[in-house]
């Protein structure tokens, strides 16, 4: 666990350090995830990530909120750095994200989080599905957002 703070402090510093600092630049997208976590519980996340382009379709950004885990109604926190790409002629996005989740009253409360999402962009809303692992178990969820 002492292994894991350092990282916290450099996943926040990198996410400053990515964020565009103009807000044409930016996008803000707010989301609704469903998860189940394998083996463990369900849980429901609400999420709120920024994004800057770095090249063409592809953008950086950080991601974070906060979820119910629904056995033993735990919460968590979730910081994901994220990386995403949009392929405007098919209207598709890919992502992945890494980063820890804080989970409150779980044992340990940093669990490391690593993900692959992918689904339908629309104008402003979007669905898919994310694929990944939160330690101890895999997670698969479904996740809908819509940005400004």
């Amino acid at each position: 666990m002492k292994l894991l703070r350092p990282s916290l402090g450099v996943l926040l510093a990198a996410g400053f350090f990515v964020a565009p600092m103009s807000s044409e630049a930016a996008t803000v997208r707010v989301g609704l995830g469903a998860d189940y976590w394998i083996d463990q519980s369900a849980a429901f996340s609400f999420l709120l990530g920024v994004e800057g382009r770095i090249a063409g379709p592809v953008s950086v950004g950080a991601r974070f909120g906060a979820s119910l885990i629904t056995d033993g109604n735990d919460v968590g926190i979730p910081l994901d750095l994220v990386i995403r790409a949009n392929i405007a002629s098919a209207k598709i996005y890919v992502e992945g994200l890494v980063g820890p989740w804080i989970v409150i009253d779980r044992g340990d409360a940093l669990r490391a989080h690593a993900a692959f999402g992918f689904g339908l962009q629309g104008k402003a809303a979007s669905i898919g599905v994310e694929v990944g692992y939160l330690d101890p178990d895999p997670v698969i969820g479904l996740r809908l957002a819509y940005k400004f």
